[in-house]
C-alpha cells in the first residue's frame, strides 16, 4: 500500500504543476471565491482518480501476466514518449497551456451566461477540470498504477497530490505560473515513469 501511495502522490503531484486543469484552478480563483473554485476543481479531480481506480480494478481481473508486460510497456512508453516531448518542448509551452485554459473558461462562461452565482462557480469549476482530464496522462498513470497495486494506497496517494496542487493553483498559482519549467517538469515525469516501469519489470521477475 506504501508504494502505491508514494508512486501515485509523486506522479500526479508532479504533472499536475502546470498541467492545463492547474491553470483552469489558478484563472478561475482570480476571479471568483477560492473556496468555491477549490471545492469544485478537487471534487473534480476525486471522482476522476476513483473513476480510474475502478476502471484499473476491472482491468486487475484479467491475466496478471498481461496486466504486468503492458503496464511495464505502458510506463516506459510514456517516459519515453514524455522525455520526446521535453526535448522537442518550445519555451512558450506554458503561455500555451494558459491561453488554452482561458479559452476553455470563456466557451464555459457563454454557456453559463455572464452572472455565475455560488452554485454555478462549483459546478463550472467542476464541469471544466473534468472535461480537462479525461484522458489525460494522469488518469492513464492512475489506471495502470491501480490495475497491478493497491487501490486504497493509490486512491489516497492520488488524491492527496491533486489536493495539494489545487490548493498550490488557487493561492499561489500566479506567482509560480512564469516560474514552472514545462521542459523540467516533463523530463522528470517521464523519467519517473521509466523508473516505475523498470520496477515493474523487476517485481514481475523476482515473483
Amino acid at each position: 500500500m506504501l508504494t502505491a501511495f508514494v508512486a501515485s502522490l509523486l506522479l500526479i503531484t508532479l504533472f499536475e504543476l502546470g498541467d492545463k486543469s492547474f491553470f483552469v484552478a489558478m484563472l478561475l480563483a482570480m476571479r471568483h471565491s477560492r473556496r468555491l473554485v477549490f471545492i469544485g476543481v478537487l471534487g473534480a479531480l476525486i471522482a476522476m482518480t476513483i473513476a480510474s481506480v475502478m476502471i484499473g480494478q476491472v482491468i486487475s481481473y484479467f491475466p496478471k501476466g498481461y496486466i504486468v508486460y503492458a503496464k511495464v510497456a505502458l510506463f516506459i512508453g510514456f517516459g519515453l514518449k514524455l522525455l520526446y516531448d521535453a526535448y522537442r518542448i518550445s519555451l512558450t509551452a506554458t503561455k500555451d497551456e494558459i491561453s488554452e485554459a482561458k479559452e476553455a473558461i470563456a466557451e464555459s462562461e457563454l454557456a453559463w451566461s455572464k452572472t455565475i452565482n455560488g452554485g454555478g462557480v462549483l459546478l463550472q469549476a467542476f464541469s471544466l477540470t473534468f472535461v480537462t482530464e479525461w484522458g489525460d496522462r494522469t488518469q492513464f498513470a492512475t489506471i495502470a498504477l491501480a490495475a497491478s497495486d493497491n487501490p486504497v494506497g493509490v486512491t489516497v496517494g492520488g488524491i492527496l497530490g491533486h489536493a495539494i496542487c489545487t490548493a498550490i493553483a488557487v493561492i499561489g498559482g500566479r506567482l509560480i505560473a512564469g516560474r514552472v519549467s514545462e521542459r523540467l517538469v516533463t523530463a522528470i515525469g517521464g523519467g519517473l515513469f521509466i523508473f516505475f516501469g523498470i520496477v515493474a519489470a523487476i517485481e514481475s521477475q523476482a515473483s
